[in-house]
């Protein structure tokens, strides 16, 4: 077992921890930062889940293509727009995924230069069992009524906040 697996967990900050003296847009600025480090380990949690369950062909990145587009048919371009892929990047990801028969591509019927994707069987399998070991996460993570409304509130303000950053970008408006 390796010196990073015996560690400890680290004990969690309070739920209301703000630093010492911090104003709100202090708070707000620090946000990002928080936001990239939570994406960062849940791709290690994702890492981690896929070397469990046997799955080495897969990156944790790629494993995420999979479940955004779920058990639907979409276009490449409404998955990069849901993922919020680079193209390149995307590209290289969707051929391995399709080479590695996770996701069958076809064209579309009204317009044959337009991809649609969708899982095949095994991707389908894939984020069935990925979705089973989310929800054992998921349950032990909330604990008491109090921990499930906290964690609702969280997905409320990040889901606001998501919304504010997108209207910026879409509409340069600064106002929330």
């Amino acid at each position: 077992m390796s010196a990073a697996a015996k560690q400890q967990p680290t004990p969690a900050a309070p739920d209301n921890a703000v630093p010492a003296g911090a104003s709100l847009p202090a708070v707000y600025t620090d946000l990002g930062r928080i936001i990239e480090s939570m994406t960062r380990r849940f791709l290690d949690v994702l890492r981690m889940e896929l070397a469990r369950i046997g799955i080495d062909d897969l990156s944790p990145g790629q494993a995420l293509m999979l479940i955004n587009i779920g058990g639907e048919e979409l276009s490449v371009r409404d998955l990069l727009e849901r993922g919020y892929y680079l193209g390149s990047n995307a590209s290289y990801n969707l051929k391995h995924l399709v080479e590695a028969g996770y996701v069958d591509r076809s064209a579309s019927q009204r317009d044959r230069r337009t991809a649609r994707l969708r899982l095949s069987e095994r991707g389908l399998k894939l984020c069935e069992a990925l979705r089973g070991l989310e929800a054992v996460r998921g349950e032990a993570l909330i604990r008491t009524d109090e921990e499930a409304a906290d964690l609702e509130t969280t997905y409320r303000t990040l889901r606001r906040l998501e919304r504010a950053w997108s209207d910026l970008i879409r509409y340069d408006t600064p106002e929330y």
